[in-house]
């Protein structure tokens, strides 16, 4: 897979379905085939498992029977054998290594762009916070990969762009410290590890009155903080985010007091995506950024496994273009045929979990509103996408076009603030 201006939510972006040199199914998460015994690797250039060889030198790689006299050569991610157990590997051809904001190669870096991004991580000698922190490695692969795909910018806050850049943590609480508080700040997510604990996320999960909460969710939210701050603050979108998700100057500490103390409207469900999206604006703008990158993963992955719900005789009401915030986008139709295909998938899916006994796959609905935000979130990533742009090489800021289409929005606001640390997932 290579980056491109393509991307449609109508086209997979991300595979989810891989085969090994055998012809046996592998998946995402796999290092190694259980059928034939091949080492596998994730390419983060090209969104592929490979099926792997030993290269000419010690701890190298190349692609199994890859043709052509100079095939790409490959280094495992220094996390391959930790906790972590990740399968991404490093690419080590000049045009396709790390490199930092001024386009000088980081030569010495062995952990891969999705590892790249922590902080800073847990104790790993306890082997209670070491098997917590695989479990966020996990889900934080799976948004990397879903975000490289489709052509948003990813560089370490550390090595790459200390200033637009971001970075993980992901922290226990300590005895006689401060409780670590789930959140994004100035472009760093911090992550409280126990939310990797099933029993004490469902606990969470239920004493908050959440539909769903997992650890891909919680990623999938912060880091849309993070694209508010690098996408939307100060930019020609922030009048017409201002005119569907509200004003973000809005006091945040005293928003998510009254939340707290008093709960969500009664009607918060014609109006947002969740509950805690009606808390205030940033919050329904992550709640809607995260539910987008849902949709869309889950789409991808289901086609990829070529499932189609275009025989499915299951009854829903059909969106219509003039539910959309711009119907006059070129890519609208196609917009409007992912919303009411998801529909249908959902539907199904939702039923398949009630056979099992299980909640709802998919526990939500989507009211008008959200339909135009969620279109809104569509079209910036699209305006977003950084051309012919492989992971980790150098932004060209003028490629990165953050200009909403015509009809023209009003001009940037200076009073843009940066998003302060939030508990919400």
């Amino acid at each position: 897979m290579t980056f491109d201006s393509s991307f449609s939510p109508l086209e997979p972006s991300v595979r989810r379905r891989f085969n090994c040199r055998c012809g046996k199914p592998v998946f995402f998460r796999n290092s190694l085939c259980i059928a034939c015994g091949t080492a596998l690797g994730f390419d983060p250039v090209r969104g592929d498992i490979l099926s792997l060889a030993p290269g000419a030198e010690e701890g190298t790689w190349i692609e199994d029977g890859a043709a052509g006299p100079s095939p790409e050569v490959y280094r495992r991610c220094a996390n391959f054998d930790t906790a972590a157990s990740c399968n991404w590997l490093l690419p080590q051809s000049p045009e396709h290594v790390a490199r930092d904001v001024s386009g000088t190669p980081l030569q010495q870096r062995t952990l891969c762009i999705a590892c790249a991004l922590n902080r800073q991580i847990p104790d790993l000698s306890n082997a209670v916070h070491a098997a917590q922190w695989g479990k966020i490695e996990m889900a934080k692969r799976r948004l990397v990969s879903a975000l490289l795909a489709m052509g948003l910018p990813v560089d370490s806050r550390l090595d790459q762009d200390p200033q637009r850049g971001v970075a993980f943590d992901f922290m226990s609480d300590l005895n006689g410290q401060p409780r670590v508080l789930t959140g994004h700040a100035d472009g760093l997510v911090t992550l409280n590890i126990e939310e990797a604990d099933d029993v004490k996320r469902e606990k969470a999960r239920a004493a908050m009155h959440e539909p769903y909460r997992t650890l891909l969710g919680h990623l999938r939210h912060e880091i849309g903080h993070y694209y508010w701050d690098r996408l939307v603050a100060g930019s020609d979108w922030l009048e017409d985010y201002r005119s569907l998700f509200g004003d973000e100057r809005a006091d945040y500490a005293a928003a998510l007091q009254t939340h707290y103390a008093q709960g969500p409207a009664p009607d918060w469900p014609l109006h947002y995506v969740s509950a805690y999206a009606s808390t205030h604006p940033w919050e329904d703008w992550a709640e809607t950024w995260a539910h987008y990158l849902h949709m869309v993963d889950t789409f991808d992955t289901a086609m990829s496994f070529g499932l189609s719900m275009e025989e499915s005789d299951i009854e829903y009401e059909p969106f219509t273009a003039d539910m959309l915030y711009r119907p006059e986008a070129a890519d609208a139709p196609a917009f409007l045929e992912f919303l009411n295909s998801w529909t249908r998938l959902s539907g199904v899916l939702n039923e398949i979990s009630r056979s099992m006994g299980t909640p709802d796959f998919y526990p939500f609905v989507l009211p008008i509103e959200v339909v135009r935000k969620l279109q809104f979130v569509h079209l910036l990533v699209q305006s977003a996408r950084v051309v012919a742009r492989q992971p980790g090489t150098p932004l060209d800021t003028a490629s990165e076009s953050v200009t909403p289409p015509p009809p023209p929005s009003a001009s940037p606001d200076a009073s843009a603030q940066p998003v302060p640390e939030t508990t919400g997932g």
